[in-house]
């Protein structure tokens, strides 16, 4: 059997956004996915330790007082943490020998289990594993929404490159602020450390071609390199506009109305609507949408032109998965279409429709003009016994 993979998501934009659904950074391209990350595969994994144990009881502490604070948050279980393991644990040591943390407050590289350290994960929304994200001081507090500002690592997890990258980071680094750094430690007031801000998503946009037949839409996360915390992943959504078919023009959409005026009503049912997930219904929960779709196809007078539209009915519920928790949208194309003609009636239909008006007013004239002789006959009959 033959199987063709088709990419139907390259007309598909992806952003992450905060949690007042702003965009937060540029547009993400999958082909980032499409370059296998790099690691050691001769380092010893009992080499010694050097990257420095963050906690939630530290975190804040040692986090304010490095310039540069690169945390690498694992899990034990996840296959791609004990990849990186020895290369972040040799890299740790190579910084900390350059870079003495007793001496030079420049850089600090540490590392946090999640399996220990639960609340401090959930606090900066680990979602996935490993997950590398640089701090940065003075940056990582923000005044107006209260953030914990940090930049995510993407790149190769070889030692090489480790250093390269945090070297980089410290040469990165204002002029005057590559001096000394401990002599401000003790500056940092706790009224600088705020409370980190509801996780933030991503927001997508675009449109896909897929084939007139039954099958699922799913948004879930993915990556190469990465194990995910089903039970840290939240998939609740709002939904913009969601629609099937090509966008129909509001002039053409207005001649078709004047034909039939319930068209049109429902080929966006979901637009605007909310489905969050307030963690009632616990944890891995799937978000679920049946739609069934119908073809409406409107032939106009007018240049005889086609307008096709797709109607949609959509219902929604919730149910608890054994795996990563996704976004499904079921679809279901109806076999049956409807078709909306408009055709012109001929002239002599026009002269049928005006002699049979005319002969309805003559008939129902003669009935009354009965009614009424009829009427003044019996009165008078009437009058004339009288008489007598």
């Amino acid at each position: 059997m033959h199987w063709e993979q088709l990419n139907i998501t390259k007309t598909v934009r992806k952003f992450s956004i905060d949690s007042n659904l702003k965009p937060t950074g540029a547009e993400f391209h999958s082909e980032y996915l499409a370059n296998v990350i790099k690691h050691d595969d001769k380092l010893d994994d009992e080499s010694p330790e050097g990257a420095f144990v963050f906690t939630a009881n530290n975190f804040d502490k040692y986090a304010h007082q490095f310039l540069i604070t690169v945390v690498n948050f694992y899990a034990p279980w996840c296959y791609w943490s004990q990849r990186l393991k020895p290369s972040w644990e040799k890299a740790a040591k190579i910084i900390k020998e350059r870079y003495d943390p007793e001496m030079d407050g420049r850089i600090l590289l540490g590392k946090v289990d999640c399996t220990q350290e639960g609340v401090l994960c959930r606090r900066h929304h680990i979602q996935g594993y490993p997950s590398i994200r640089i701090f940065r001081k003075g940056t990582d507090v923000r005044s107006d929404h209260g953030h914990h500002e940090h930049e995510s690592y993407y790149g190769d997890r070889d030692v090489d490159s480790l250093v390269k990258t945090m070297e980089t980071l410290v040469a990165s680094l204002p002029a005057e602020s590559q001096k000394l750094a401990l002599e401000d430690k003790s500056n940092v007031s706790d009224g600088a450390k705020r409370p980190a801000p509801s996780a933030g998503g991503c927001r997508i946009e675009g449109y896909v071609r897929v084939k007139k037949v039954p099958g699922n839409l799913i948004i879930s996360a993915r990556s190469d390199a990465h194990s995910f915390d089903a039970s840290q992943m939240n998939m609740s959504h709002v939904i913009n506009h969601l629609s099937f078919g090509r966008k129909v023009s509001p002039r053409v959409m207005s001649d078709v109305k004047r034909l039939i005026p319930y068209v049109g009503n429902s080929h966006d049912r979901l637009n605007g609507q909310s489905f969050i997930n307030t963690h009632d219904l616990g944890a891995n929960v799937t978000i679920e949408h049946y739609l069934q779709v119908v073809k409406t196809e409107v032939v106009t007078r007018k240049d005889y032109k086609l307008v096709e539209e797709y109607e949609y009915t959509a219902h929604s519920s919730v149910a608890q998965s054994l795996h990563i928790p996704v976004a499904k949208f079921q679809l279901e194309l109806s076999p049956m279409q409807v078709l909306i003609t408009e055709n012109q009636k001929s002239f002599s239909h026009f002269i049928t429709n005006i002699c049979a008006i005319i002969g309805g007013i003559f008939t129902v004239a003669g009935i009354m003009d009965s009614i009424l002789h009829n009427t003044l006959r019996m009165m008078k009959k009437v009058e004339l016994g009288k008489n007598f």
